[in-house]
């Protein structure tokens, strides 16, 4: 078949073209025989879609058929061809003029989107098959003049050995080039002394000196400019290229003039530019300091039970359903469950709580975290890169690639940066000529204005403070999807609280039945969890739990329905049964006399401050009782009342939102005496109860329109829409998979001071960004006029230009030391 294969690509004629492209939706036979019948309507095309790969093999003839002919016939037919997204890693960036001009580059070819991040030297590639593919973006990115490989999960390694061992290189360069022009430099020292024109030095010895600096040490500069000339923009490589080169020919020039010579100038900017780089990549890489820690709390090997023994192996040979052996003071390599022993787990690196976790048989445990003082026996359950370890990793560099709307300002200053400042230079030149007259009292300041102009300090001035301020976010719990989701949380002035499972721990418990009628108790249990069977809503579990407790196994249940916000209703037994609110479950015909009446209170009124007994505090917990109704179509047969904890840190958390500037909002499906207890008890004064999951989206959305800044706390899938609606949405690690999918920033802690935290921590990185931003565009602002007035010296120019950007990452690296305040343990 291989062969047929190769002939038949041997035999396709040489102007015809091949696509491979992934499909989505096809759920059988027919759909692919649909899919593959449409395709080879089009004329030109020859199509071969296969339904086990998801795939479809395409030839075509590009000058009959354009590649989105087929796939809007794709799309025509009913299926989709999911974007494919690429991890570049970029070489060959110098400046913010650089990753300015490939992310355009990039995002002209057709059907791609791409973010360019030149603290990372990393590209985010969203692109569409069949449009394009992962050689033609490479070969885009060759164009502009930069390099690029795909970054997977077995390349980090082999990143980090590269840009450890291009990082001694730099440093060895730099060493040599200092070494040939602190002699070059001594001669300045009489200079600034007032003693001019004190050259101890032959003019062709320096000429000597200066020239392995500026084409051997300085051959990067030249091959940058190069590259992003040739690339149709330009960058800093070609300031310097320009300023060092213009110093030293003139120098050559003057030699045989018998001049003043300026080859400690041009070797001095040369070797003072590169120090720059070298400690900015120094710094740099530690801004990725926070991921590098988390993947470094993988261990390396397992003790895993084969034939009954226990054999250690790499941790990357383990698999899923191994049973995985992890004594005291180890960390443990899997996420899984605990088959066997007790322990105190530390996941103070993974979720940000201080304090060990009791584990032992039945708990989830995760890869990463350490076993303190016992022998543990696991399933592993998630092994390598699928981990939640891994998974926040992979989420946080993602969010780290991103950029925050704050950043738009300074690229698009970055993309013109480098014309102009030419354009300073040369009229800077032609000012001090006609002033003077005198060539090198004119090319001087020309020099300083090309050599000091840093383009690279506004680049980094977002990226890096975004990445160091997620990274520690990360370690604290708090996972960020964007920055720009990071860049809405500082502006947050309105949270919406979900009540059960946020406000509160979300495990109800049942605390007394009131059956009604030929039903006692038992009955009426029975009857209300073979309703809720197959449900995970905190009352269902709660009623599946009592009965499971009591030995009552559940009848089945048929014509089951759901409405949310109200209950669910079905057929046990031959009875049409409802089960949930009184008002929902409560049949039409019945006549409630007074005496139904006061043994089934109603809903209390508004402005009321009496609690029915439906809301009463029920010893030994600090939220009210909650009450659901068990129906048949005449009768009311049961009141069923259960209960929640308010959690301890929520009372606390509510002060600190307030203190932060934040009006905390409860919204709960909660009957309004319920709502009204426990908004008291943890201190909000805004509450809605009696809201549906499309009634909470409606309300944050109400919010919005009066200009407020609306966050959104939630952890069940009927918070999802309210999440959505949210200008910031935050979802708890222990809720729904459907909630966290909406959420823009991710609570590893049941905590709602995850959200404090993760708000101050936004306006802390947010406070970075402005000063770093100040700072790139004061000392622009202010060292271009020095320079072009004749005021600094090129060698000090050149410093100040690589001293810059060191600064700007330096500040943005103090967010390393950033730590929530006012932060309770939890109990």
């Amino acid at each position: 078949m291989i062969a047929d294969t190769v002939r038949s690509y041997r035999n396709m004629p040489p102007n015809r073209q091949t696509l491979e492209l992934p499909i989505a939706g096809m759920t059988c036979a027919s759909c692919s025989a649909r899919l593959e019948k449409n395709l080879n309507k089009l004329e030109g095309v020859t199509a071969n879609v296969n339904l086990a790969v998801e795939r479809a093999h395409v030839e075509f003839d590009p000058a009959v058929i354009a590649p989105q002919a087929i796939l809007d016939q794709v799309a025509k037919t009913g299926f989709s061809i999911p974007a494919q997204t690429l991890d570049l890693a970029i070489g060959g960036m110098t400046c913010a003029a650089c990753s300015t001009r490939l992310e355009k580059v990039l995002n002209k070819q057709p059907g791609v989107e791409a973010r360019v991040n030149l603290a990372t030297e990393k590209a985010r590639v969203s692109y569409q098959p069949g449009l394009i593919d992962e050689a033609g973006l490479l070969a885009a990115v060759a164009r502009a003049g930069f390099s690029a490989s795909p970054i997977s999960e077995t390349s980090r390694a082999e990143e980090k050995a590269r840009k450890a061992a291009e990082y001694h290189h730099e440093l060895t360069v730099f060493v040599i080039s200092a070494l040939l022009t602190l002699p070059l430099l001594a001669q300045m020292i009489p200079m600034l002394a007032g003693v001019h024109q004190v050259e101890w030095m032959p003019p062709w010895l320096q000429w000597l000196l200066a020239t392995p600096v500026q084409f051997w040490a300085g051959k990067r500069f030249y091959t940058g400019a190069w590259n992003s000339l040739r690339g149709g923009g330009a960058n800093m490589d070609v300031l310097v290229a320009l300023g060092t080169s213009a110093a030293y020919f003139f120098s050559i020039y003057m030699v045989f003039l018998a001049g003043p010579l300026y080859f400690e100038a041009s070797a001095a900017v040369v070797t003072l530019v590169r120090l720059g780089k070298l400690l900015e990549t120094r710094a740099k890489s530690r801004t990725s300091g926070a991921i590098e820690q988390l993947i470094g709390l993988q261990p390396r090997t397992a003790r895993v039970e084969r034939n009954g023994e226990a054999v250690e192996i790499e941790a990357a040979l383990l698999k899923t359903g191994d049973i995985v052996l992890v004594r005291a003071g180890e960390r443990i390599p899997v996420d899984g469950t605990v088959l066997e022993g007790v322990s105190s787990v530390d996941e103070s690196l993974l979720t940000g709580e201080s304090l060990p976790l009791a584990k032992r048989a039945g708990d989830r445990i995760h890869a990463g975290t350490q076993n303190l003082d016992g022998l543990l026996r696991l399933r592993a359950e998630g092994v390598g890169a699928h981990t939640q370890l891994m998974e926040i990793v992979r989420l946080t560099e993602a969010a780290q690639g991103s950029k925050a709307p704050i950043q738009k300002l300074a690229d698009q200053i970055s993309g013109v940066f480098v014309p102009i400042v030419i354009v300073i230079a040369l009229a800077t030149f032609a000012g001090w000529w006609l002033a003077s007259g005198d060539f090198t009292q004119s090319l001087i300041p020309a020099v300083a204005v090309l050599v000091i102009a840093c383009p690279c300090a506004l680049g980094l001035a977002t990226p890096t403070a975004v990445m160091v301020g997620l990274g520690r976010g990360a370690q604290l719990g708090i996972l960020v999807r964007s920055a720009e989701a990071l860049e809405r949380a500082e502006k947050l002035s309105v949270l919406a609280l979900d009540k059960t499972g946020t406000l509160t721990e979300g495990r109800l418990a049942l605390l007394s039945i009131e059956a009604q009628g030929e039903l006692d108790d038992a009955a009426a249990l029975r009857l209300a969890a073979s309703l809720e069977q197959g449900s995970t809503h905190p009352l269902a579990l709660a009623l599946l739990e009592a009965a499971k407790a009591r030995g009552l196994a559940p009848a089945p249940v048929t014509a089951f329905a759901n409405a949310p916000g109200d209950g669910v209703s079905g057929e046990v037994e031959g009875r049409r049964l409802r089960l949930g609110t009184q008002e929902w479950v409560t049949p039409l015909s019945l006549q409630r006399s007074p005496d139904a009446a006061q043994r089934n209170p109603g809903s209390l009124v508004e402005g009321s401050a009496e609690l029915p007994d439906s809301a009463a505090l029920h010893p030994g917990y600090t939220s009210p009782t909650t009450s659901i109704w068990l129906a048949d179509e005449t009768t009311l047969l049961a009141r069923f009342s259960l209960a929640d904890r308010l959690r301890p840190s929520s009372i606390p958390a509510v002060a600190r939102l307030a203190g932060l500037g934040i009006r905390a909002i409860m919204l709960t499906g909660d009957q309004e005496a319920a709502a009204a207890a426990i908004a008291h008890e943890a201190g909000i004064s805004d509450w809605r109860s009696r809201v549906k999951p499309q009634d909470k989206a409606a309300a944050v959305t109400a919010l919005k329109a009066e200009g407020q800044v609306v966050g959104m706390a939630g952890d069940g899938v009927n918070d999802a829409p309210a999440l959505a609606s949210a200008d910031v949405s935050f979802g708890m690690a222990t809720g729904s998979d459907i909630a966290l999918e909406a959420a823009d920033i991710t609570l590893m802690r049941s905590d709602l001071n995850g959200v404090a935290d993760a708000v101050a921590l936004s306006r802390a990185v947010m406070r970075k960004i402005r000063q770093n931003l100040f700072f790139a565009f004061f000392y622009n602002v202010l060292a271009l006029p020095l320079a072009a007035a004749g005021m600094l010296n090129p060698v000090i120019a050149g410093a100040a230009m690589a001293l810059s950007s060191v600064s700007v990452v330096s500040n943005s690296l103090l967010l390393k030391r950033w730590k929530p305040s006012q932060r309770p343990p939890l109990s």
